[in-house]
């Protein structure tokens, strides 16, 4: 168990650097399983959930190695099992994505329910839907999921029933080794993400088309091959640091971002009055790939009628908590909406503890009225993006701020406190 003592309130200056994209690289790493060939990835964030899904590549046959802190080689000369280790499952959502490769590489898997945080209910029928539409037999036997490959995939086109992430990843590595299949892969997720994981599998050797874009055409390799992947800046991490500056007034430099990512959280951070420039950046290009650096200028935060999250290319839901503590330094009423996880919203009584004036509609949004002092308080994380939306808040309370259960904001932020010290934040890390 870890806790963060974070003084307040602070002035930030200076600069902060984006790691690698923590929802890329999970899919990323269990799509390693799919060859018995060296795999070299780059940008790699050093985070629990990573050291939590590496554990698993192991003990299913997965040898690697750190090359530095932020590379990694890895080969699966054979696949052990296909029963991914129950203990280390409960702890991460993205073992779900064991399921895809397993199927692929030895015909089956069998898996217990994905643990990960507690924002709500969080069913893995997507993926049984899919995966049904291509013959996969699935049961639910002793406490865990079992999935069988049939002895051949039919070629066809699947229409996904919602545009799951997870799911749309858990599909892609499924077939990723049927050459004698093609598939369409009809109203699938477009977030960056999965763009870099169709990327990586084209690397690999797969046969896929129209990456980015919500019909997905892939027809598995005949043989795979040696290959390098970087994995991209983590557009929530960015979205994340943005917050931060612009809740507290403050200028930051935040370095390695990709515009294009960007502009859905840009576009809605904008109506609040957050004021922002990229540097080195091509002025011709509207939706620039590279990554350059964008730098927050301090303003007055302005409250806006709505904020929700939506599907790529709209808000994030992994960003409304922090927007929810940078609502409190807009003047005005904000009501803030998230359709896709009831327990999302439930961390707020921490922050109307800390001194905010928010109102819980119900378990989907919230209406926070600003602008609002905040004290520090002694606080427990709940899950990564509310701890994350704790420590913004705690930043700019008056006073000391204690919060337990660190050790899940650090499932995805890696590095944090030395970045944060970076910064000017008075903040120790301790562990209870």
């Amino acid at each position: 168990m870890v806790k963060y003592i974070i003084d307040g309130p602070n002035q930030l200056s200076g600069e902060v650097e984006v790691y690698g994209n923590k929802n890329e690289i999970l899919p990323v790493l269990a799509g390693c399983l799919l060859s018995d060939k060296p795999i070299k990835l780059e940008n790699v964030p050093q985070i629990r959930d990573v050291d939590i899904m590496l554990k698993l590549l192991e003990d299913l046959g997965t040898k690697y190695q750190w090359l530095s802190k932020h590379a990694l080689k890895l080969q699966t000369p054979k696949i052990k099992h296909t029963a991914p280790k129950p203990d280390l499952v409960r702890q991460l959502r993205a073992s779900v994505l064991l399921v895809g490769p397993l199927l692929a590489r030895a015909g089956q898997a069998i898996i217990q329910f994905p643990g990960g945080d507690i924002i709500g209910r969080r069913p893995i029928d997507a993926h049984i839907d899919v995966l049904n539409q291509i013959g996969v037999n699935i049961y639910w036997q002793d406490n865990a999921y079992h999935f069988y490959k049939p002895k051949k995939y039919t070629s066809a086109r699947v229409f996904m029933p919602e545009p799951s992430v997870t799911a749309t990843e858990n599909f892609l590595l499924s077939v990723a080794l049927d050459p004698d299949s093609s598939f369409i892969l009809a109203n699938a997720a477009t977030e960056p993400h999965v763009r870099s994981l169709s990327m990586f599998l084209k690397k690999m050797g797969i046969n896929i088309q129209n990456i980015g874009l919500n019909q997905i055409m892939i027809q598995g390799a005949v043989s795979t091959q040696e290959f390098k992947h970087t994995i991209l800046p983590d557009y929530i991490e960015a979205g994340t640091f943005i917050l931060m500056a612009a809740a507290s007034r403050q200028k930051l430099r935040i370095k390695n971002v990709i515009p294009m990512d960007m502009e859905p959280i840009l576009n809605k951070l904008e109506m609040v009055g957050v004021t922002y420039q990229y540097l080195n950046q091509d002025s011709s290009l509207s939706w620039q790939e590279e990554p350059t650096d964008l730098e927050v200028s301090p303003a007055e935060l302005m409250a806006t009628n709505v904020i929700k999250t939506n599907i790529w290319p709209g808000f994030p839901t992994d960003l409304m908590s922090p927007l929810i503590v940078a609502a409190t330094q807009a003047k005005g009423m904000t009501v803030c909406h998230d359709w896709m996880y009831e327990s999302r919203m439930f961390f707020v009584d921490k922050l109307i503890r800390m001194g905010a004036n928010i109102i819980i509609a119900d378990p989907h949004r919230v209406v926070v009225f600003g602008k609002t002092k905040l004290f520090g308080k002694e606080l427990e994380s709940p899950d990564i993006r509310a701890g994350i939306a704790l420590v913004i808040a705690a930043i700019m309370a008056k006073g000391r701020s204690i919060i337990h259960q660190a050790e899940l904001i650090e499932r995805g932020y890696a590095d944090l406190v030395p970045r944060l010290k970076k910064l000017g934040v008075q903040i120790k890390r301790q562990k209870e």
